[in-house]
């Protein structure tokens, strides 16, 4: 159930959407009536939904000073202790309503340093608890409960006053590019460009707008060439997490500010992801909420080891029973489920199968909005069900909400792979290194880009890529790709350290495991002939 149930009448409908936005990106559940489902009793879902939550936000106008419903509400929530008010158009509050605290918010479009708005949060924050209540930074603004970034200022080193333009435009366009990705929140460029000037270094700058990162960047300019550095800035300890230079001719400007935003925001979704995955990883584990159990379950995933898989899978059950509606950790289970299937790593690998279709199918509902969950559930989506239609759909939406997201790409490049159209699914793979070319995204990127080069039979290069993999993780299909591709090049000694390798890792029959990854019995054959040559013994398509 949602933790915030919004009260509200009709005409302050846009009103009630403004609170609503405001609350998710701070990352609470929220609940309004624009949400009830149509096969229910409207008074049951309201009771339901408002018994549940564990504030109640009542937005006051005076419409709603004269609506049954909102006064009902109201006082339930006054009854059980759990009620946040505020006032949009100075109307009268009835009684007893008008002898307890209400935020003055007339006129508010969304403005989230207003005084007014700071106290309905804080409001909500202690009657949610300290589980989903914003962090706090340095005694600055309050943070959101997921990651938070600002765009600071870019300095103009071009000693041309006529550049600060372009150097203002590059923050609006990097804001704009970020905005897209829903598991950060983002500052408004606006409030980033009202510190300009004021000589504030970026851990500072940081702290005075409530974020967590601040990203800093300057502009020089030189002939007809421009020169952009950008760096990424922890404001807790003013660490430095990554660093760019970009370089290109001033030809065409708005060009040139769509690709450093663009490729800007694909690697600081994943950077800032990874700090956020090392923070998760010193915090006590007895006193963790939904979103720092996700965290710890991405740092295990990432090894590819049985144990650590099962510890991931643990922990993002765990993050969804504290929170259902936790998008992200229900597409990450539903991809945990089917590795756990792929490999043959439970007694009856089925049921994770069946688990990890039907999280998958649940995670559409949250995370539809989400590039990089989208993609997780397109994984499951393209191999356990083999609905490549279907996958190709959630990543063409992945790609539209992100088009920096590196893993939207490289699964594109995998459902590629599947079809057979491997000259492409390179392509798709080489975009998604591009834009994640040291971060964990990596990984799955190399896996499916040595399974084209298998197919296409270039099996020197099908190695080179399982090598690279196998020394980064004890992921199985490493050892895979390396038993069929050594065993294509007649490298049968090492081919068999591979397979042997293998079937240390993943119970599951070689052959089991390649028609779970080809669905083209040619590709099946072509991998299953590299194992025999491996010495295999009788594997057969």
């Amino acid at each position: 159930m949602s933790e915030v149930f919004i009260s509200y009448a009709r005409s302050t409908a846009p009103q009630a959407r403004q609170v609503a936005d405001a609350l998710r990106a701070l990352g609470y559940s929220v609940w309004r009536d624009d949400e009830l489902p149509a096969h229910r009793a409207y008074a049951e879902v309201i009771e339901e939904r408002l018994t549940a939550a564990r504030a109640v936000v009542v937005i006051w106008s005076a419409e709603a000073t004269r609506s049954q419903w909102v006064f009902s509400e109201a006082n339930r929530a006054r009854e059980d202790g759990k009620l946040v008010q505020m006032a949009v158009d100075g109307a009268r509050l009835p009684m007893p309503f008008d002898s307890i605290q209400c935020a003055d918010l007339a006129g508010w479009r969304g403005d989230t340093d207003a005084p007014g708005w700071r106290k309905v949060v804080a409001s909500i924050a202690d009657l949610v608890g300290t589980d989903v209540a914003p962090a706090q930074v340095g005694g600055g603004a309050t943070l959101p409960g997921k990651p938070s970034i600002a765009v600071l200022p870019f300095a103009n080193l071009s000693g041309d006053a006529e550049q600060d333009y372009f150097a203002d435009g590059m923050v609006v366009e990097i804001v704009a590019a970020l905005s897209r990705v829903r598991s950060i929140f983002v500052i408004a460029s606006g409030s980033s460009l009202a510190l300009k000037g004021q000589g504030l270094g970026p851990r500072d700058a940081a702290r005075r707008l409530g974020v967590r990162y601040g990203l800093e960047g300057s502009v020089r300019k030189a002939g007809g060439r421009v020169r952009i550095a950008v760096h990424l800035i922890d404001a807790d300890d003013g660490s430095q997490i990554w660093t760019h230079r970009f370089e290109d001719t001033l030809d065409d400007v708005f060009a040139l500010q769509d690709q450093v935003a663009l490729s800007a925001a694909g690697v600081i979704e994943p950077a800032v992801r990874e700090a956020e995955v090392r923070r998760a990883a010193t915090r006590p584990t007895d006193n963790m909420g939904s979103y720092d159990l996700y965290l710890r379950a991405l740092s295990f995933l990432r090894t590819y080891v049985r144990t650590d898989v099962f510890k991931a899978l643990d922990m993002t059950e765990r993050a969804i029973g504290l929170d259902p509606e936790h998008g992200a950790a229900t597409a990450l289970a539903c991809r945990i489920n089917y590795l756990i299937d792929l490999y043959g790593w439970a007694r009856d690998s089925t049921d994770h199968r069946a688990r990890a279709i039907e999280l998958g199918r649940r995670a559409l509902r949250l995370v539809a909005d989400d590039a990089w969950s989208l993609s997780n559930v397109a994984t499951v989506m393209a191999f356990c069900e083999r609905d490549i239609q279907g996958a190709l759909t959630l990543i063409d939406r992945a790609l539209t909400i992100n088009p920096g997201c590196s893993a939207a790409w490289t699964m594109r490049g995998a459902v590629g792979v599947l079809n057979g159209r491997f000259d492409q699914a390179v392509e798709d793979f080489e975009v998604g290194m591009r834009l994640d070319p040291m971060g964990p995204d990596r990984v799955p990127c190399i896996l499916f880009k040595a399974m084209a080069r298998l197919q296409q039979r270039r099996f020197d290069e099908a190695v080179a890529l399982a090598r690279e993999l196998v020394q980064q993780t004890d992921n199985p299909t490493g050892c895979a790709i390396l038993a069929a591709g050594y065993g294509h090049l007649g490298q049968t000694v090492l081919a068999a350290e591979a397979l042997e390798r293998y079937r240390t890792l993943a119970p599951q029959p070689i052959e089991t495991y390649a028609r779970a990854v080809w669905h083209d019995p040619a590709h099946v054959k072509l991998f299953l002939d590299g194992v025999a040559l491996a010495g295999g013994g009788d594997v057969t398509a």
